[in-house]
This record gives structure tokens, sequence and C-alpha cells, in this order.
């Protein structure tokens, strides 16, 4: 079985999207999922939200433009079982140059067909730019699952109906084929508020069971994080956001493996993680840089 695709997206911005992929990375990382998370949004939060620094040239848009290996780009971080392909400001270019390719919203799919047969991954999560561009386009059209965090907050039922709209006109216009949302997961939840209480009713009255169960609080431990380079179990294991997002992750888990799979295959303790993947580190990119470049071959 291919390894599975998930793009994480939301054209409005500040709805929690990146903060979502690091930790389901994060999470599905400590249930022993190697994870490789795609950073597409040339804004890099992802990449610095796992520590990892900005560099030029580095991102995506070379093997986007058949230009360089996306092997060569894949780093290990200090994180267990997380890989990055990370972003820098480089890829604001790629609405221009991609338009010069034959297909423009098909290169992406292309560049990770050698990772969907690796067998050092197990899930690749991309992070979507907030909009509904070229990049973000490329992005559903190489995935499987969609996952849209939304807010909870009136706009965001205004921009979940045109992100679903998006979706149809791709599968209608032969874009993409296999894109199906895996489920909505609302964030930033305050149930103090009779707004965030009517929002989540609202969402759940209009997709039903496509609505993960697991609602994220909003914390200021979760904003602090990626300051911090660290995802939110890293940075404060015992916070209530960091158990909704463990507890998201086996949603997201049962929705893709099912409830018979996804057996771990790392059975390292948190408390040893850093650690381990520090001194796996090279080894382990490696693995997945051969892999890449066999598949190529």
């Amino acid at each position: 079985m291919p390894n599975p695709i998930i793009s994480v997206a939301n054209q409005k911005g500040g709805v929690g999207k990146t903060t979502t992929t690091i930790s389901l990375a994060a999470c599905l990382g400590g249930q022993g999922k190697r994870v490789l998370i795609v950073d597409l949004d040339p804004q890099a939060n992802a990449t610095s939200g796992l520590g990892v620094d900005k560099e030029p040239g580095v991102s995506v848009l070379g093997p986007l433009m058949e230009e360089a290996e996306i092997g060569d780009r894949i780093k290990y971080t200090v994180f267990n079982n997380i890989y990055l392909l990370p972003s820098e400001l480089d890829l604001c270019g790629a609405e221009i140059e991609l338009c010069s390719k034959e297909n423009p919203s098909a290169q992406l799919d292309r560049v990770l067909a050698p990772l969907r047969e690796s067998p050092d991954i197990d899930l690749i999560l991309i992070d979507c730019p907030p909009s509904l561009g070229i990049l973000t386009l490329n992005a559903f059209a190489a995935s499987d699952w969609l996952i849209v965090p939304i807010q909870c907050e009136y706009y965001a039922l205004e921009g979940i109906s045109t992100l679903v709209h998006t979706l149809d006109q791709l599968k209608t216009n032969g874009v993409t084929s296999r894109l199906e949302l895996l489920g909505i997961v609302m964030t930033m939840f305050d149930g103090r508020t009779n707004l965030s209480n009517m929002v989540v009713d609202e969402v759940q009255k209009h997709f039903g069971d496509k609505v993960f169960e697991t609602v994220i609080p909003r914390s200021t431990r979760i904003a602090e994080a990626p300051s911090h380079g660290k995802p939110i179990t890293e940075y404060d294991g015992y916070n209530k956001g960091a158990a909704a997002y463990d507890v998201l992750a086996e949603e997201v888990a049962t929705r893709v493996w099912g409830g018979g799979e996804g057996e771990p295959t790392d059975q390292s303790s948190p408390e040893n993680s850093s650690s381990d993947s520090s001194q796996s580190s090279s080894s382990d990119s490696n693995s997945v840089q051969s892999t890449t470049e066999a598949s190529e071959e």
C-alpha cells in the first residue's frame, strides 16, 4: 500500500493549520509512525516551528522545476520519527515559475511519487499556504486526504464552503480523482463563549461525521510552542492542547489506516526521543534519500 499523503489546508490564515500539521506529526511519531512534513508555505512556519533554520535554496521549488533531487532536500529533525522537507522564501516565485510547466498543478505529485513507495516513511503531511494558489492546488493534486482546521469563529463557515467547492471543482476538472476530505478539526475552542459552541454545532450540522470528535482548545502554551521551535507535545506535554492533539492523532490514524492497522514501527520512549533522534539523524535521513534516488533511477 502506498504511503498516504495528507494536505492540511485552509485558505484563511491564523486557523492553526501549521500547528495542527506539526502537532499531528509529533503525536503520530510518538505512536511509531515515521512522518515526512512537506512545508509548502513560503512563510516557512512549519520549518521554524520544528527548530530548523530557514536556508536559501533548500525548499521543494528546485525539485518542482526539475532542477534538483527531492532526496537531497529532506532533513531529519531532532523530534522522534519526524522528517522535514523545509521551506523558505524562494517558494514565493512558484506562482510564476510553475506556470512555465506543461501541467503546473501536477508537479508536486510527480516529485512525491518516489516517496509514496519508500519503506522508510509511513505518512506525508503537507502544510499548505493560506491561499488557493498554485502551490495549494499542487498539494491537492498530490494528496489522498484533506484535513481542514477551522477556528471557532463566525467567518470560518464561509471559508470551509469555499474550500469544499474548490475540491469539487478540482475533481470535476480532472485535476485530482483521489483526494477526499478526511476531516474537519475545530481549533482555538473556548468553551466559555457561546460563539465557539455555536460554530462547532453549525459545522457539525453541515458536515456530520466529517468533523473530528476531538476539539482543540485555545491555549497560550500552544501559541508559545512555535517560538521555541518545538511541537506542543515537546514544549509542554501535560498541556490540555497536547492531550487533545494526541487524541486527534488517534482519530486520524483510525481513519487513514483503520482500526486493525497502524502498528508502531518505533518503540522509543518519549524521554529518549530527542537524543535517539539526534544519534540516528544522519543514517535515517540517508535511508530516505537513498530510497528516493533508487526509485527515481
